[in-house]
């Protein structure tokens, strides 16, 4: 029988990793399954042991099941390991022990992983060679190595000193969903991505330089590595469509977490999820900070003191109101600070009973004896009179986000009179009916507004009454539980009726932090942030006051109305704000650069260069580390557009197979050019995502954040024209391609 070879020895290590992977699944079901039928009586202590274990046994069991078939993607070797059993360290997407608690696998995540992205032959860091492992299904169908120590090299060991793997990846074919390039993250990358998790991280880089794979690892690697701090918070993570979500949405999963709440910009505010946008000078001015000023006067419009005496029936009796009365009421509810909705109660509580004492005063003065018992009575009776509340409601009325922001855009009186220095032509652009609907720039502003409204209750205050009768309800409840069970002095009845209470909600803290407004998360992973706006930056600011965010982009992508123009700018919008005049607070923040394209060949980035340098545009050079096909360019007709598009595509048909093709045109092209490739692409599967072997036509905004194998720029001075930036713009539509890329000039 011949010696096993390398990859033998690899596939029978890896189907022993399996086989473990089996039985601590196996065994996590069979617990799980005898603590459901213990039987614990009426004993609420072993009740909430029993559901502990069970709870347990679940999280196991789902991050078991969740690897799948990607259980482990490398190797290393130790130069001087304590023992044989050290001599190699196994990398993987979770932590796997024998049953004497040996190490089987590292999770990738831990310390003694980390030499499997940082290790180089200058700096080993212990090591004497890294091995990435390539799987079909559950086996090995690949290795290769990169070795470090020179006395390994021999003639039954596959060498490859450097970026093969990596090289790998970035090389096939795009799927439409990002890979799950765990195995290749590199040494510049690793280092980010194992940042603290404390301050501001800004990550800098051009295309192609795995921006987003560096932010997808580190939303993973903090959840493992601070988990104790992050399990009840959570992490935001923010991309700038709802097709780049798609897009991403498989990569943390297959890395072990799905602790993470995921949004575009157009759903950072719950129960709205905005996917058109504004135009470009309505966006600009949305998204201007001065917004934020301009919302707040018009709350404080809201609060109107009547310019009379306003006269009142109570139960028969004629009561004068003077309006300084209720001018007192709203401004001491006003120097509270609190929001809109929440000093109304404050307000309301204020004038309630100043008008009964001035009914207290009026009836003594007719001789009517009135003692407190009696002021409790004219108390109720005022606040249920009609003219009381008409009073009270036209001096302060509560308000919803949405109703608030549609009525600013609808009534154009009331917008000048809150923007007396802007010009007629200025708010004609925020002018819009009720319900046309809310764009994604409006997102920031229902946030701005709901923070200065505060909470609102459409019921009156009948359902925080319920809540408090049902919990009132649970406590008594229990008190009864505890007298039956003689437990007495070990559980309070308010401890057993918070139980009740946290049982209700199986919700994970993901699901709890996507629908709650007021959630502030542990940690912010903005992935294009150069595209944000002042106003979407407020937004992230109250998702987390502690300033703990990983920013992710490249200024010189920027093309949105309202994009920073510098990474200063943006950690001062995220700067704390003091009451007042006083300055802002400073925060702490780093930024750190990402120089190696790994995904876009050199010929594409020089030509994207070029054009960035002929456009007086300041990018961020990088270094590209394979070649290409020179890039393609075609002029013609207007009226021959759409027939060489059709040709073009069929050409990089033949030449790309089953990749993908993006096709960037002017916005008001993209439909015309779909209906054309629809009738003469008998493969397309798709023209409005990318998936496999598909052709996608989608505009230069759409296309931020994806990639394809090939792309056709159709028109890229017009493609140009729909943004902001045009020469952002063009820089962002050249850049997309990891193979081909053809640029359709146009007459």
């Amino acid at each position: 029988m011949s010696e096993p070879t390398e990859i033998d020895r690899e596939r029978g290590y890896v189907d022993g990793l399996f086989a473990r992977l089996d039985e601590l699944t196996a065994e996590a079901e069979q617990r799980l399954a005898e603590t459901r039928r213990q039987a614990v009586g009426g004993n609420h202590q072993s009740r909430s042991e029993r559901d502990a274990y069970a709870q347990l046994y679940e999280d196991t069991i789902a991050t078991l099941e969740r690897v799948g078939d990607r259980l482990v993607f490398g190797r290393l070797e130790v130069s001087e390991p304590d023992s044989d059993e050290d001599a190699f360290r196994y990398i993987g997407r979770v932590g796997l022990r024998d049953r004497e608690h040996r190490p089987l696998l590292l999770d990738w995540r831990v310390p003694g992983a980390s030499a499997f992205y940082q290790a180089t032959a200058a700096h080993p860091m212990g090591m004497r060679a890294r091995r990435h492992l390539t799987l079909a299904g559950r086996s090995v169908v690949g290795i290769e190595d990169e070795v470090f120590d020179a006395a390994l090299y021999d003639d039954e060991r596959t060498h490859l000193q450097g970026e093969g793997a990596l090289l790998a990846a970035v090389t096939a074919e795009r799927t439409g969903r990002m890979t799950d390039i765990v195995a290749t993250i590199q040494a510049e990358q690793d280092r980010i991505i194992r940042s603290p998790l404390e301050g501001v991280l800004i990550v800098q880089g051009g295309p192609g330089t795995g921006k987003t794979a560096v932010a997808l690892h580190r939303a993973a690697y903090l959840l493992y590595s601070y988990r104790e701090r992050l399990r009840g918070s959570g992490v935001l993570m923010v991309g700038p469509s709802p097709a780049f979500l798609t897009y991403i949405e498989q990569v943390l999963p297959s890395l072990g977490e799905t602790g993470v709440v995921m949004a575009s910009l157009g759903s950072l505010y719950p129960g709205v999820h905005a996917t058109r946008h504004d135009q470009r000078d309505v966006a600009a001015v949305k998204g201007s900070a001065e917004m934020a000023q301009l919302l707040r006067r018009a709350v404080k419009s809201r609060q109107v003191v009547p310019t009379a005496s306003v006269t009142l029936d109570v139960e028969g009796e004629r009561l004068v109101v003077p309006p300084e009365l209720v001018a007192d009421a709203m401004k001491r509810a006003q120097d509270r600070g609190k929001p809109h909705n929440v000093a109304r109660v404050t307000f309301n509580k204020i004038a309630l009973d100043a008008m009964t004492r001035l009914l207290a005063d009026q009836l003594r003065e007719r001789g009517t004896t009135v003692d407190e018992a009696d002021e409790k009575v004219l108390r109720e009776d005022i606040r249920s009179s009609y003219d009381a509340r008409v009073l009270l409601n036209t001096a302060w009325l509560p308000l919803p986000p949405e109703k608030f922001l549609e009525d600013l855009y609808a009534r154009p009186n009331w917008l000048a009179s809150l923007t007396p220095h802007w010009t007629p032509e200025r708010r004609a652009l925020l002018l819009r009916d009720r319900g046309a609907g809310f764009t994604v720039e409006d997102v920031p502003l229902l946030d701005e507004a709901a923070e200065l409204l505060g909470p609102f209750d459409p019921t009156g205050g009948a359902a925080k009454r319920a809540a408090k009768a049902s919990r009132n309800r649970d406590i008594e409840n229990a008190r009864q539980a505890i007298e039956n069970m003689g437990v007495e002095g070990i559980v309070t009845a308010e401890q057993v009726a918070g139980s009740f209470a946290e049982g209700g909600d199986g919700r994970t803290t993901a699901e709890r932090a996507a629908e709650d407004r007021e959630w502030t998360y542990g940690h912010i992973v903005v992935d294009e942030a150069q595209e944000l706006s002042p106003m979407q930056w407020r937004v992230l600011a109250r998702r987390n006051p502690l300033r703990s965010f990983t920013i992710v982009g490249d200024m010189a992508q920027g093309s949105s109305p309202g994009a920073a123009r510098t990474w200063d700018d943006v950690v001062g919008a995220l700067a704390r704000r003091r009451r007042g005049r006083a300055p802002q607070v400073p925060i702490a923040h780093r930024v750190e650069e990402l120089t190696v394209n790994y995904r876009t060949p050199r010929s594409i980035v020089e030509a994207a260069g070029a054009f960035a340098d002929a456009a007086g545009l300041a990018i961020t050079r990088t270094e590209a580390v394979r070649d290409g096909d020179p890039v393609s360019r075609v002029r013609v007709g207007r009226s021959d557009v759409l027939d060489t598009v059709a040709r073009v595509v069929d050409d990089e048909r033949e030449r790309i197979g089953s990749g993908t093709i993006g096709v960037i045109v002017p916005e008001a092209d993209v439909d015309a050019v779909r209906r054309r490739l629809a009738r003469t692409e008998a493969d397309v599967r798709s023209l409005g995502s990318p998936r496999p072997g598909s052709v996608t036509v989608l505009t230069g905004a759409d296309a931020k954040g994806l990639e394809f194998d090939g792309v056709l720029l159709v028109d890229p001075e017009r493609v140009g024209s729909d943004a902001a930036r045009a020469a952002a713009a063009v820089y962002v539509a050249m850049t997309r391609p990891t193979r081909r890329l053809t640029v359709i000039d146009v007459d």
